[in-house]
């Protein structure tokens, strides 16, 4: 692991173009030929948010990766961090092998995600070791700190990754050609759907992966996981001309398009 690195520079706009320049200036991959790689806060949120999307990807032929950051083992009032954490972490093996995902887990704690240089660390070294050519995460407002926190070491981890002064012993990744947020209930503040995807024929494989949590089949938390992300689903469809499908956001810079001529 490399041992720091910031941002630096007397124009913190010039880092948020390179960042931008970096991740999306990749040459295009064709069916098969991508790699996914979903980063969460806590064990579930991608595969609530984004779970159909990689189940379609990994039809499709494609490699799927998921990073959770945290366990969310502070997530039950009836058990321990650690017996719950162990029980988040039997669940999220189950629900990656549903999807037909890999799994990799953080060295974190819930409620405790830290945003600083070794977090930043951590992620690019997946990131690099993984070499994605798509990354989802999280929107960038959240109610849940977590949440916000894991969508601003992902940004910086991504810059970090393809930078060649980058202390590390992986080579730099510049693979990566887009880099989407998920639709997650925590984080609906200002997320606006971009980019739609059909997942009619993959929300059966997601219903299995997410009801492998405790908490998505109800028995522990009041909210209805599977409902709203269905419903969701449905609506997004309805909006897309689709049965069901997945909204996506991107970053201002990315909805830049230079044509020729109209569509």
């Amino acid at each position: 692991m490399p041992r720091s690195w910031r941002p630096s520079g007397p124009c913190p706009g010039l880092w948020a173009l390179a960042l931008v320049t970096a991740v999306w200036a990749a040459p295009v991959a064709g069916a098969g030929d991508r790699t996914l790689l979903a980063i969460g806060a806590h064990a579930g949120d991608v595969e609530n948010s984004s779970g159909a999307i990689l189940a379609r990807h990994k039809r499709l032929g494609d490699r799927v990766v998921i990073l959770h950051l945290t366990l969310g083992e502070g997530g039950n009032p009836r058990l321990s961090p650690a017996a719950y954490g162990e029980q988040k972490r039997r669940e999220a093996l189950a629900a990656a092998k549903a999807l037909g995902a890999e799994v990799i887990f953080g060295p974190y704690r819930d409620g405790q995600l830290p945003e600083g240089d070794e977090a930043v660390r951590f992620v690019a070294d997946v990131i690099r070791e993984v070499t994605p050519t798509h990354v989802i995460t999280h929107w960038r407002r959240s109610i849940h700190r977590d949440h916000e926190a894991t969508h601003r070491v992902v940004r910086e981890a991504l810059l970090a990754a393809s930078l060649e002064g980058y202390l590390s012993k992986l080579p730099r990744h510049r693979g990566v050609r887009g880099v989407y947020y998920a639709e997650n209930w925590e984080d609906a503040d200002e997320f606006r759907p971009y980019l739609y995807l059909d997942v009619g024929e993959d929300l059966a494989a997601w219903k299995a992966a997410v009801s492998c949590y405790e908490f998505v089949r109800g028995g522990i938390s009041p909210f209805p996981y599977l409902e709203y992300y269905e419903s969701l689903a449905r609506v997004r469809g309805a909006e897309a001309g689709k049965r069901f499908a997945i909204a996506l956001d991107v970053d201002p810079l990315a909805k830049k398009r230079v044509l020729d001529a109209l569509p």
